[in-house]
């Protein structure tokens, strides 16, 4: 019963956080009021990647506050983060803002994690459970912030009665303020117009938009540093009780012995085409079933690390691993010779670039699983993060709606010797659908037919929405693609 009623010891990092709340408290409102500043219905504007860099800045000086220092390691976790700001706001295309933002939240849990645990030990389970836990384990330290002010000024009592001072001045800054602004407006034109844009702005939903967006990353903020720092997360590995590998060779045995035939069937049939079809051509054979591969591919990889991690050694298992390993490698080039078949046949979509960026993703992931196998400290989480970082670094710089945009208008008009085998591409729909990061491309095509653009046809409604987007863009909502594109139509028109 005793153990029932034990009370976790306070670790450094909370009292630390306590006795220096009013350095912490006020630096996380600064970051919170930074935050509303460059975020607030902006999520592609120049202001990101500042804001990024204002993050880390933020998350460092409170670890030094904390008496944390940054690790080896951190430097890779933070330049991707940055590399993520930067191209955000070098496109116009949704989807990969979307990605960045979801990839620049991963990377800077996976930063405070690194920075506050010993994670030098930790796999993919143990990381994926830690992201998880803090994420919402932050939620419940929402009253944190409270809690330490309380504790902060029963300790300081005497040098709390500095913040009547403060209410008076910023009582009286308030209105000396407000005079002196008005009568800059007066004084300058530009200044004035500048400031009828602000006073525009605001508004009761902004007001009131930019209030909650202020208070709840204060408490995001202020959460997640308490949450870290009072070690709810165990720093140690526990080790898994691994099963007998008899289980895991009994399962993958009849699935390793499907897989070779499948997989002989794609180099006999597929790859040399040495193959008999009724009523379906090769073409249409070899176009079938990327996405169900793809799967598979997905399916083998899980398997081999659960393989590899929740059952005992064996050599039988180790070889059985190794040959799925090899016949996924096989379903890889498969499933991507088929998407390739497919994309000379259907032309180019953002959909069907992703599929072959993640079927290179696996592939390089799949060839540190299989190092894993036989080299036990391989460290597989970090090559894991390395791999899918940089990969999709390189994917979010290289505007897939420009190389979509460019190679399928490039066969409007079919060439007697092309890459693809289809008739010329028509599907005029799906262009006018493409970002600003396409402009480069189409706006050209458009200025080589006059700009002889009726109304509803895909042309025009490509260029009434690059008007739309970029109509009003401020200074905190600059985007590099979309001022291109703006530059560009100024100049074809």
């Amino acid at each position: 019963m005793d153990g029932m009623n034990m009370v976790k010891p306070e670790t450094r990092q909370s009292c630390l956080r306590r006795e220096k709340f009013g350095h912490l408290g006020v630096v996380t409102g600064i970051y919170a009021l930074f935050y509303t500043l460059c975020m607030y219905r902006n999520t592609a504007g120049v202001t990101y990647p500042f804001f990024i860099a204002g993050s880390l800045f933020f998350f460092c000086y409170c670890m030094r506050k904390l008496e944390i220092t940054i690790k080896r390691g951190s430097t890779f976790y933070m330049g991707a983060m940055i590399l993520l700001g930067i191209s955000t706001v070098c496109t116009a295309d949704g989807r990969i803002v979307f990605f960045n933002h979801l990839g620049v939240l991963l990377l800077m849990i996976s930063f405070l994690l690194h920075q506050f645990y010993d994670d030098s030990k930790w796999g993919f389970g143990k990381y994926l459970a830690s992201m998880i836990a803090t994420l919402f384990g932050s939620i419940g330290e929402v009253t944190k912030p409270f809690t330490d002010f309380m504790h902060y000024r029963s300790r300081n009592g005497k040098k709390s009665g500095k913040g009547i001072y403060v209410l008076v001045g910023a009582c009286v800054s308030v209105p000396m303020v407000l005079v002196v602004w008005f009568l800059l407006m007066s004084a300058d034109r530009v200044f004035m117009d500048m400031s009828e844009g602000l006073f525009d702005a605001i508004n009761p939903d902004n007001i009131f938009g930019m209030v909650c967006s202020f208070v709840l990353m204060f408490l995001a903020a202020y959460g997640v540093l308490a949450y870290l720092g009072e070690k709810h997360l165990g720093e140690e590995v526990k080790e898994v009780k691994r099963m007998e590998s008899a289980l895991a060779i009994t399962v993958m045995v009849p699935l390793t012995l499907l897989y070779i035939v499948f997989c002989g069937v794609q180099v006999f049939c597929l790859f040399l085409g040495n193959v008999e079809l009724t009523n379906m051509t090769y073409a249409e054979y070899a176009r079938q079933g990327f996405f169900q591969l793809l799967f598979i591919c997905i399916l083998n990889l899980i398997m081999v690390l659960v393989g590899r991690h929740y059952f005992k050694e064996s050599k039988v298992l180790k070889g059985i691993m190794t040959v799925v390993s090899v016949c996924t490698y096989i379903m890889i080039f498969s499933s991507a010779f088929r998407m390739v078949l497919y994309i000379k046949h259907y032309y180019l979509t953002f959909l069907r670039i992703l599929v072959l960026w993640a079927l290179a993703v696996i592939f390089m992931l799949l060839t540190g699983v299989l190092i894993s196998i036989y080299v036990r400290k391989f460290p597989l989480f970090r090559y894991g993060v390395i791999v899918v970082s940089v990969c999709y670094i390189a994917l979010s710089f290289s505007k897939p709606d420009y190389w979509i945009a460019t190679c399928n208008l490039g066969n409007v008009e079919k060439a007697e010797e092309s890459f693809f085998d289809a008739d010329a591409y028509q599907d005029y729909r799906y262009l006018s659908e493409l970002s600003a990061d396409a402009a480069p491309a189409i706006l050209p095509y458009l200025e080589e037919k006059g700009y002889n653009i009726a109304e509803g046809t895909w042309g025009y409604r490509y260029l009434k929405d690059l008007r739309e987007s970029v109509e009003d863009m401020s200074f905190r909502e600059w985007n590099f693609s979309k001022y291109m594109a703006v530059k560009n139509l100024q100049q074809y028109e």
